[in-house]
Formats: structure tokens, sequence, C-alpha cells
């Protein structure tokens, strides 16, 4: 039998509700014409998710949240490996309940993740050359604390948690035809065709120099990558995880790379036109859209998902 996917992100939503129903907040939808952003298809409407105005700073909050909530949290805390994002939800959710809060980074973490994460009161190590050697160090440190342990994308909670961002874009606009999303270790898109299924398009964007699902696509199951390049910081894992991969084999068709220099300009793109500083993971959707990789139907309702600012002002051009 099937998961229940969908009442596990319900469930999700009523637990942050009742027991943290100030943590999370409501982020707005934006809805633009295409033309706005370049998009030359007539009728399309493009709607902006705007999760990096989320509590620390993206999407991972609620998936972070809800994996504390469902669990009993032993003295030693909360403890997570991430490549920034992840570990500053965690400890974001961790200060919000009182509890200790430890955090494994590999070394190619950005300063300002770090220096965030330590004002969040998390304890701090950075380590390794990935994400993968930050986790195995996180699992060592896991076995001798007992902490509580949370995954950056491979867990039920953290999975039911990142749907309830697609509980809100339809409470807030409708159905879209079509979602756009980074694509990571596949937490948030996990969460998102979990919700959506196939009653929206979900449609999964990598960078050329981490492409976790496409490849493991190729061979016909989740496979190690070798990662690099802009978006690593927080799209670093090194293969999709279990949850994610089964996900989107049922509801998830298009899985399209983008090189990094598409999604070097539309990051710099929406801080020029727009405002909006984030990081160049969350810049992908609006890549797909300016290079045609995705490219809408007549009237089509396209829904991006800006999944997080954890990013130094000071790189922004």
């Amino acid at each position: 039998m099937q998961p229940d996917w969908r009442g596990d992100v319900e469930a999700a939503a009523r637990r942050i509700r009742e027991r943290a129903p100030h943590f999370l907040r409501e982020t707005p939808l934006w809805k633009l014409p295409g033309r706005a952003l370049g998009v030359d298809t007539p009728g399309v409407e493009v709607w902006l998710k705007l999760e990096h105005l989320q509590v620390s700073g993206s999407f991972k909050a609620r998936g972070m949240m809800n994996r504390l909530l469902a669990n009993e949290i032993p003295p030693s805390g909360a403890i997570v490996a991430s490549g920034g994002n992840a570990g500053i939800a965690t400890a974001a959710a961790a200060q919000a309940l009182g509890v200790p809060c430890e955090v494994f980074l590999p070394e190619m973490s950005p300063e300002a993740k770090r220096a965030r994460l330590r004002s969040l009161g998390a304890r701090v190590v950075v380590g390794g050359a990935a994400y993968a050697d930050a986790l195995a160090a996180c699992l060592q440190r896991q076995r001798e604390t007992g902490a509580l342990l949370t995954h950056a994308y491979d867990q039920p909670e953290v999975v039911a948690g990142a749907g309830t961002l697609g509980r809100e874009i339809e409470q807030q606009g409708g159905l879209p035809d079509a979602v756009l999303v980074s694509v990571g270790g596949g937490g948030l898109i996990g969460g998102l065709a979990a919700w959506f299924e196939r009653r929206s398009r979900v449609v999964a964007l990598e960078p050329e120099r981490a492409p976790t699902l496409v490849r493991a696509r190729e061979a016909g199951e989740p496979v190690d990558v070798e990662v690099g390049g802009i978006a690593a910081d927080s799209l670093g894992a090194k293969r999709i995880g279990g949850i994610a991969w089964a996900l989107t084999q049922r509801h998830v068709g298009d899985a399209l790379l983008l090189p990094d220099d598409a999604i070097r300009a539309a990051q710099s793109w929406l801080w020029k036109e727009l405002k909006l500083g984030v990081e160049a993971a969350a810049a992908l959707p609006l890549a797909a859209l300016q290079t045609g990789a995705y490219a809408p139907r007549e009237g089509e309702k396209v829904c991006l998902i800006v999944c997080g600012a954890n990013v130094d002002p000071g790189t922004l051009a």
C-alpha cells in the first residue's frame, strides 16, 4: 500500500500550527505577467513563491520543525549535517523549542551561513570537502550523543513538512499548471510532488554540475555523483534521497539540467530587476524560463519556487 503522503502533509501543517503557531510564516505568492520576466508566450502568468522570506531564510524551516515536533527530543538536542540551509532551519527550530543543536558543515559552506548558525546558538563543526563528508561526521557524533538526527532531505517528516509549501500555494492561488523547483537531495521536490501529485506538472531543475536526479534516472536507481558549481552549497547532495526518488518516479515527468552561467544570470536578474536577494539555488526556476529549457504553453500559470536567501549580499551583482 502506498503511503498517504497528502495526509502526512496535512498532519504536518496541523502539527506546526497547533504546537509552534508563531514559527512559520505564510510567504507571499507574487503573480506577474510572463512578459515581466522575459516570457514571450501569450497569456502566461508567472507566480513567484517567495519562500526565501521564510523563517531561517529557506523552505527548510517547514520540514525541520515538523521533524522536531514529531519526535521526542533527548537532552542532547538535535543534530544535523547540512550545506547550510537545513542546519540553519534546524537551529532556528531548536532555538524556538528551547533545545540544543549541533550542525556539521562541509568546508564549501559560506561564512554567511556559518555566522547565521552561530547567531542561533548552534554548535558549528566544519570539516570535509563536501556534504557527504559532513554527514559521515554527523552520524558518528549522533551515535555518541544520542541526539535526534534531522536529515537535510531524506526523512518522512522532513519531506511532509516541505510539502506544506505546496499546500500553501494551492490555498493562496489555486492549482498552478506547472511548478518549477530546484533539486539537490530532493526534500523539496519530494514534498511538492507528494502534495500536487499529477494535479500540477512538477518540473525538476538541477545544475549541470550537481545532477543527482538526472543521473539516477539514467542509471535506474539513485547513484553517487560528483558535485560542484555555483549552487553546490545548497544543492550539494551526493545522491538523490530515497524518498524523493520514489515520489519523483511517480509524480515528476521532466528533469532538466541548467548551466552555471544561466543560473548566475538569473540570480543577478532577480536582484537587479526585482530586488530579490536570493542564493543561486533559488534562481534555477527563472533560469529555466529565461533560457527556454522550460517552455510554458499559451495561457499557462507557472509557479517558480524561490526557495532560499542565505546568501552573502556582497556576492550579488
